[in-house]
């Protein structure tokens, strides 16, 4: 037998006693977004050999120590804001720059590993993900697809050990850079209300935000992750 439900005036009053407390936060995007160039950067130079092989952990370790903890500072906000580039998306990029780190520092430089590249193709694949959820954001969710196809050339060369596949990964990785810059301003821009906004492509749920007050914005919060019974 079905236990009896709750009587509706019960019900009533817990609803009437339910607080749901909405913490302000900025946009993490121009943070994860600045990191992401400086690591692409960083290794687009050393795959067009700009930068000598002998400077390969200091690429590695600047990513260690500045790419890897800013985009993951972004990824923990982004997920207390519900964001999917923001935290599913961040913290994806910052554990393949974090892998891509380590591997350098622990092999001989110059080498290919084909261990790597599996790892790169499969992190790739997994990035399409959080940018087919932002579909609201269009700039942002580039920006990850940029990401994914920058980590699968890399993968690819890893694989084949082919120079002409290091080369295209880093010619992307620094179009890549200039794009995520451009997304970090234009955002940082329309976070403070700048009289020069640049286009950020929003659409469709990613307008609410700027359009809608803050009644609408919250309406269905209760069914919203981190707010509902289990997740």
């Amino acid at each position: 037998m079905s236990e009896p439900s709750e009587p509706r005036g019960r019900q009533s009053e817990q609803l009437q006693m339910t607080r749901i407390v909405l913490r302000p936060s900025g946009n993490p995007l121009p943070l994860g977004f600045m990191a992401l160039a400086l690591g692409t950067v960083g290794f687009s130079c050393l795959q067009l050999g700009v930068l000598p092989t002998t400077e390969e952990n200091t690429v590695a370790l600047a990513v260690l120590v500045l790419t890897v903890p800013l985009q993951s500072l972004a990824a923990v906000v982004g997920f207390g804001a519900r964001d999917p580039i923001a935290g599913t998306g961040m913290a994806m990029v910052a554990g393949v720059w974090a892998m891509l780190a380590v591997a350098t520092l622990t092999s001989p430089p110059g080498t290919a590993s084909p261990a790597v590249g599996v790892l790169l193709l499969t992190a790739a694949v997994a990035l399409l993900l959080p940018a087919a959820a932002a579909h609201g954001k269009l700039l942002a969710a580039g920006i990850m697809v940029g990401s994914a196809a920058r980590f699968a050339l890399t993968g690819v060369a890893e694989l084949t050990g082919s120079a002409g596949w290091d080369a295209a990964a880093g010619v992307l990785g620094l179009v890549l850079a200039l794009a995520a810059l451009y997304a970090a301003l234009g955002f940082v821009l329309e976070e403070v209300d700048h009289p020069v906004q640049l286009p950020v492509l929003r659409r469709g749920d990613g307008i609410k935000p700027l359009r809608d007050d803050l009644e609408e914005q919250v309406e269905g919060i209760a069914r919203a992750a981190g707010v509902r019974q289990q997740l």
